[in-house]
């Protein structure tokens, strides 16, 4: 394989080319609407054959190679993309290879995993960045400059409750339904809202205690293998109820109601609720301070950020409403946000607003409530870092690490 090393840019590969590697598309907005980013997908890996096929026809002119470790020598940055199971394996092999890897979500799949991912980049010094995009996402943006004015005082509580109303179709009829190759949905489905507790929160996770079952889709018997698909050839919102769901993965053993409570190491109280068999699909976040509450209704673009700041019995107006901005379904906005932001801390040595420590800090909440709800909910302390690792991350010792990009 041969595909040039030149001056024109950041040579970017995607790895896996599954439902999420749609991301990757946004290395050419980034690039188009950033006058000081040149970047482009020169080359795609996947260890499938279907997989090959949607790289040639999403990126005729990219090398399309079987295997992550083909890249080593020619491309400078990697957007890994494959099953959850294997982010660790591959980031640490990119790491190593000197490429700047962009992790989709969640870091790893349990805390040991994440940890020996985050140590070998801060042994390496190679750029890693996790796709934890929801913290750009308007929503959240919006609650978390409500906090920062002070509307609502100081942080005490932040409540979210999940309803994952496609849950059936997006993730229990392939892997995501198998604890073996996602270990929890605490992690692949809630590592974002995690993630963004512990942002409202202005704290990480420090002691987690879990509770959860699978209610209703371990009941479901018609299960077939949907091997060579994607999630969106069975997607149906007709797909309804729970209970008529058909061709569920052969393997079904992860929870489909989970419930977490948390001590943010600030001493914040918080708690997370996923259902994935709601009819409804959204997120409601509550923070709760020592002067107001936010809480929003909708989480894209038309919904609202509501603000209760006195005293008064039931009353859904609040004292003040913020529109929500953005996209009104998905978030192609944040994921662009986050694409720009990666391509331009590996080009530009530009700091990232998330820190990898931030994503670890969102797998230890889930992979310890998902070992406490399965282990008779039983608090679990995280364990920490080691404080060479934190240093790394905190005061970084490269500040320009693509100096020899293409090169």
């Amino acid at each position: 394989m041969s595909m040039g090393a030149d001056n024109a840019g950041l040579r970017v590969a995607v790895i896996g080319m599954g439902q999420r590697s749609a991301i990757a598309r946004h290395v050419a907005d980034a690039t188009a609407t950033d006058p000081a980013l040149a970047a482009r997908v020169v080359a795609v890996a996947d260890v499938t054959a279907a997989g090959r096929e949607r790289g040639h026809a999403e990126y005729p002119d990219a090398v399309v190679v079987g295997h992550h470790r083909d890249l080593t020598g020619h491309v400078d940055a990697a957007i890994v993309t494959t099953p959850d199971w294997t982010h660790a394996e591959i980031a640490i092999d990119l790491l190593r290879a000197g490429i700047a890897v962009y992790l989709e979500k969640p870091l790893a799949i349990t805390v040991e995993d994440a940890d020996a991912v985050l140590n070998t980049a801060a042994e390496t010094g190679t750029p890693l960045y996790v796709g934890h995009n929801f913290r750009h996402a308007a929503v959240v943006r919006l609650m978390r400059e409500v906090i920062a004015r002070g509307e609502i005082g100081e942080v005490k509580a932040v409540w979210c409750r999940h309803f994952v109303g496609n849950g059936g179709d997006y993730y229990f009829k392939d892997w995501h339904a198998d604890r073996t190759k996602v270990n929890s949905l605490l992690l692949q489905k809630a590592s974002h809202d995690l993630d963004v507790i512990h942002a409202l929160g202005g704290g990480d996770t420090a002691r987690v205690v879990g509770m959860g079952s699978l209610s209703v889709y371990g009941e479901v018997t018609d299960r077939r293998d949907r091997s060579g698909e994607l999630m969106g050839d069975w997607f149906s919102h007709d797909n309804w109820p729970p209970l008529a769901q058909t061709g569920l993965n052969p393997v079904v053993d992860v929870e489909d109601v989970s419930m977490v409570m948390m001590t943010l190491d600030n001493g914040v109280q918080a708690s997370y609720e996923q259902c994935h068999f709601t009819p409804d699909y959204w997120r409601n976040y509550t923070v709760i301070g020592t002067e107001g509450r936010l809480e929003n209704i909708g989480d894209t673009g038309g919904g609202v950020v509501k603000v209760w700041t006195h005293r008064r019995g039931w009353d859904t107006a609040g004292d003040r409403e913020y529109p929500i901005d953005g996209v009104e379904d998905g978030h192609a906005d944040a994921d662009l946000l986050t694409m720009t932001e990666f391509l331009r801390s590996v080009a530009l040595g530009e700091p990232a607003e998330l820190s990898p420590i931030a994503a670890r800090a969102a797998v230890a909440a889930g992979a310890l409530a998902t070992r406490s709800l399965r282990t008779g909910s039983v608090p679990i302390d995280v364990p920490p870092l080691p404080a060479e690792t934190i240093a790394h991350f905190t005061h970084p010792t490269t500040t320009h690490p693509a100096q020899t990009v293409g090169s």
